[in-house]
C-alpha cells in the first residue's frame, strides 16, 4: 500500500479525515478490545492536535499518528500489568476474556474462521511483535518507520517482524 507524504501545515480536520480509520484498525487490532481501542483512539487524536502545531512541515504525518497511537499502547499494557499484579496480589482472579459474542465479534466476524485464527495468533505474540507485525503488513509502513515508531533500531523492528511471521508460520499459518 503506498501512501502519499501529506504537506505540513495541512488542515488537522483533513489528517484526522484521511486516517481516522486505519489508526483505529490498529488500535483495535493491537488492544484486541473495542472499549480499550475506542479509549487510545481519543488519546491519540487528542495527542496529535495538542502536538501538530510543533510538527515539522516536512514531516511524513502517518508514521507520527502510528508512533503516538503506538506508545499509548504500551503505556497502556504497562499500566494493565501494574494494574494486574495489584489484583492478583489481592488473591482476585481477573475474568476470563469473552469470546462468544462479546465487543470483538463483529470487528471479527466478516472475516471468517482462517481471519479469526490468524488474529488470534497474531493476539498471543509479545507486544512488540505484535505491534511491529501490524505496523508492517496491515499499516504498510517501511522498516524504517516502523523503527521510529517503536524506538529501536531497523534491525530490530526487522527482527521483531520476522520473529513475528516465523512463529505464526509455525502455528500453521501461511501468507
Amino acid at each position: 500500500m503506498v501512501h502519499e507524504k501529506l504537506p505540513v501545515p495541512l488542515p488537522f480536520e483533513e489528517v484526522v479525515q484521511r486516517h481516522e480509520r486505519e489508526i483505529l484498525q490498529y488500535l483495535l487490532r493491537v488492544s484486541g478490545d473495542r472499549d480499550e481501542a475506542a479509549d487510545l483512539f481519543q488519546e491519540t487524536w487528542l495527542r496529535a492536535y495538542r502536538a501538530y502545531p510543533r510538527l515539522h512541515p516536512e514531516s511524513d504525518v502517518r508514521p507520527w499518528l502510528y508512533a503516538i497511537a503506538t506508545n499509548l499502547c504500551r503505556n497502556r499494557a504497562r499500566n494493565g500489568a501494574r494494574r494486574a499484579r495489584v489484583i492478583v496480589s489481592n488473591n482476585e482472579v481477573p475474568a476470563a476474556a469473552d469470546t462468544t459474542g462479546g465487543p470483538q465479534q463483529s470487528f471479527y466476524e466478516t472475516d471468517g474462521y482462517a481471519m479469526v485464527h490468524i488474529r488470534e495468533l497474531i493476539a498471543h505474540l509479545p507486544s512488540k511483535q505484535r505491534q511491529a507485525v501490524y505496523l508492517r503488513y496491515v499499516g504498510g509502513l517501511t522498516y524504517t518507520e516502523i523503527a521510529v515508531i517503536m524506538n529501536c533500531s531497523q534491525e530490530s523492528a526487522r527482527a521483531n517482524v520476522s520473529q513475528a511471521v516465523r512463529k505464526l508460520k509455525a502455528a500453521g499459518c501461511e501468507q
